[in-house]
């Protein structure tokens, strides 16, 4: 590693924790752009588990309000 990565390293990790999980999904976004495999974080896996157990109890958003954000979202 680089001194100026290494320093930037051992900087960063007296960074509030959001400041520090922003740089991680930096991090792993270039990760995911060089391997072409993408990790998710722990927030991103936590979002997809409720979005799935939502879809699993039927709970859906109405075709209703999805017409009216695609008029908002139009030309």
């Amino acid at each position: 590693m680089n001194r100026i990565l290494k320093e930037m390293i051992e900087h960063a990790a007296t960074w509030p924790q959001e400041d520090q999980e922003e740089l991680a999904e930096y991090a792993r976004e270039i990760e995911a752009r060089r391997t072409g495999v993408y990790t998710m974080s722990d927030q991103e896996r936590a979002a997809v588990a409720r979005g799935l157990a939502q879809a699993d109890r039927g709970e859906f958003v109405s075709d209703e309000l999805i017409a009216e954000a695609d008029k908002r979202h139009e030309g």
